[in-house]
């Protein structure tokens, strides 16, 4: 296990860590007994003190801050939740989407179609997305488009969600793309490349990138 920390680490210091997680590892443990491999549980074997900040869905790949600390935990949780961090991801995206944009539209739990999220645009809390293209290609022949995503909010789902309401959903999406689409990469090409926030001690801006696999 102390392999994962060698293989995966970008930060580390008195107060957090930075990791670059992989595709098809969950942040923290599920309900049943095989599904408690998780990114958290392999660092406690090795960082008895791991502490959890913020969360990537398990087919999301890309940085991921944990705390070393109380005050490293509080202090940049604190920042996720006043939106003072910076984040931006790259997904590969079904269709040819030119220009940017913004999606700002709710994201909600679909209570009867577990574990999908919906738009519903009547819910009150809101669910803000920038998008920008920047790149066309085919695979498989198929058109595709490189974007970079720049959640505002950080609802459950919310990137998938989003790109599939604007009727082009993640190449390799297993919830929200259609069976071709979902075929046509191996896994989610959705990837949390970059991350600021100030740190918990000097108050320094720390940035932080993972290069996109993808």
């Amino acid at each position: 296990m102390s392999n994962f920390l060698t293989e995966h680490l970008i930060h580390r210091d008195e107060d957090f860590m930075v990791i670059h997680k992989p595709a098809g590892v969950l942040t923290v443990p599920g309900k049943t007994e095989d599904l408690q491999d998780c990114v958290i549980n392999r660092l406690l074997e090795i960082e008895p003190k791991t502490l959890l900040i913020h969360r990537l869905d398990r087919d999301t790949s890309g940085i991921l801050v944990f705390g070393l600390s109380r005050w490293g935990q509080k202090t940049i949780s604190r920042q996720f939740q006043e939106r003072q961090t910076d984040k931006t991801y790259q997904a590969l995206v079904a269709g040819y989407l030119e220009g940017e944009g913004t999606v700002d539209i709710p994201v909600v739990y679909d209570p009867e179609h577990p574990p999908l999220h919906i738009a519903d645009p009547h819910h009150n809390k809101p669910a803000l997305t920038h998008w920008q293209a920047i790149e066309h290609f085919e695979i498989q022949g198929q058109a595709v488009t490189r974007v970079k995503l720049s959640p505002i909010t950080g609802r459950s789902h919310q990137l998938r969600v989003h790109m599939q309401y604007l009727d082009h959903p993640i190449i390799g999406d297993t919830l929200y793309a259609t069976p071709e689409q979902q075929l046509m990469m191996p896994r989610l090409c959705l990837h949390a490349e970059n991350l600021s926030f100030y740190h918990p001690q000097t108050e320094q801006l720390m940035e932080f990138y993972a290069p996109v696999p993808f």
